[in-house]
């Protein structure tokens, strides 16, 4: 069988399996939660970002206040998510991205979502399908590791690489 043919029929047994295949983040439909728990997600559960985020959206509820937040309280919200400090400067960094460059709308590009800080082509992806409904493959670790096992893509295949194969062999 082909790997486009093998694909189709992965995807058919995916729908049957999951005929609701949600985002284990709970961002409630907002483009700018989903933006900050995606980068949050990095070397973290949905689950632990998902009860980070209680707290972290009552405190800093939107971008114009990531924006204007210290990072030292950004930092102690997020803290058990882990690499909290590398986060806290691309949250910042992003919601004032957003505000300058984009009239505080997370934007609808690959081009644009990539200039923003700790945004990956993995969070893009991300939010142009959730959030716009675009064709989009999120390829994390567990779809990189999925597509090989299933003689779509090489072993050990880079997210780039695996991205650019799927998008070759998935129907949008």
């Amino acid at each position: 069988m082909d790997k486009k043919k093998k694909a189709a029929l992965c995807v058919e047994k995916l729908k049957e399996k999951y005929p609701v295949a949600l985002c284990a983040l709970e961002y409630n439909e907002d483009p700018w939660r989903l933006l900050v728990m995606g980068r949050l997600s990095a070397q973290c559960t949905d689950a632990r970002v998902n009860e980070v985020c209680v707290k972290l959206f009552e405190y800093i509820p939107d971008v114009y206040a990531m924006a204007n937040a210290e990072l030292s309280e950004i930092e102690k919200l997020i803290f058990s998510c882990g690499l909290y400090k590398t986060k806290a400067q691309s949250l910042k960094g992003m919601a004032q991205r957003i505000i300058s460059e984009y009239g505080a709308k997370v934007p609808d590009t690959m081009e644009e979502l990539l200039t923003l800080p700790g945004v990956g082509r993995k969070i893009a992806n991300l939010i142009l399908g959730d959030i716009y409904g675009k064709p989009a493959i999120v390829a994390d670790t567990h779809c990189i590791r999925i597509s090989a096992r299933l003689g779509l893509c090489p072993e050990k295949s880079s997210p780039e690489k695996t991205e650019r194969i799927l998008r070759e062999l998935v129907e949008p």
